[in-house]
């Protein structure tokens, strides 16, 4: 589909690629991010084995801990259900201490499950690391606080490369989760704002019954979910239909444009 560089509406056809063709050029980009994380951290990692990304400012708000909320039931759901391993690439601010110290339990989770879990915290996080992640991982995962994510651009790119996201229902996955169908949400968006407890319980549920028996049992399946994140997502959150849209309903709204 060349014509979706000029026009990104075009990404609707990709609704008609075959299962197997997103599965190879997926693996083509996973295999391209692991070699990466091999030559830069010297941690292999498994092209077969589910890949969860998570990468982007290390703010205390976007909580990328919040999958670690219980070791003991994130090691049960890889011994008895399939395994996976993590992809983490943050920066903090450096002022923000409290981005510092959400990044220093990402480290000490790591110690504490690679037992089972391999969780690899890439060095450098910068314009070269982005895309490969967004691309190369499997699942996206996205843990803010609602109300307080912006848009969620990272989940936006992923989508464009055919990763699905599994998220908090707010900034822009509100539009773009059709559950089971581009992702996967983490809770129904409604109820506190900051009930840790019952998220983390959600992110294990849909992670162990749903996302993982679908990857490794139902792999046509799941990439006809990797499908519909291009060509649903990929082709209504861009650029060039947020600026046709500024351009139509804001600047000219009273014109004949």
């Amino acid at each position: 589909m060349p014509e979706w560089r000029r026009d990104n509406l075009y990404l609707r056809y990709a609704i008609g690629i075959p299962p197997e063709e997103i599965q190879t050029a997926h693996m083509q980009a996973k295999r391209t991010l692991l070699d990466e994380v091999h030559k830069r951290t010297g941690m292999q990692l498994d092209d077969k084995v589910m890949t969860i990304g998570f990468a982007r400012r290390a703010a205390t708000y976007k909580r990328a801990d919040l999958l670690f909320w219980k070791p003991e039931q994130l090691r049960w759901i890889a011994r008895n259900v399939g395994p996976f391993q993590v992809v983490c690439g943050e920066k903090a601010h450096p002022n923000d201490g409290g981005g510092k110290d959400l990044i220093r339990r990402i480290f000490q989770a790591s110690e504490s499950l690679k037992d089972t879990i391999k969780i690899v915290y890439v060095p450098d996080y910068d314009w070269g690391w982005a895309p490969l992640i967004c691309s190369g991982v499997d699942l996206w995962l996205n843990t803010p606080k609602r109300p307080q994510e912006a848009s969620g651009t990272s989940g936006m790119k992923a989508a464009l490369n055919g990763v699905p996201s599994l998220s908090i229902l707010d900034g822009w996955w509100v539009e773009g989760c059709l559950e089971g169908f581009t992702g996967w949400s983490i809770g129904d968006g409604t109820g506190t704002m900051e009930n840790e407890e019952a998220e983390a319980a959600s992110l294990y549920a849909k992670l162990g019954t749903i996302i993982l028996p679908m990857f490794y049992g139902r792999s046509q399946a799941y990439a006809a979910v990797m499908r519909s994140a291009i060509a649903i997502n990929g082709s209504f959150f861009n650029t060039q239909r947020m600026m046709s849209q500024y351009i139509s309903n804001a600047y000219f709204q009273d014109s004949e444009f």
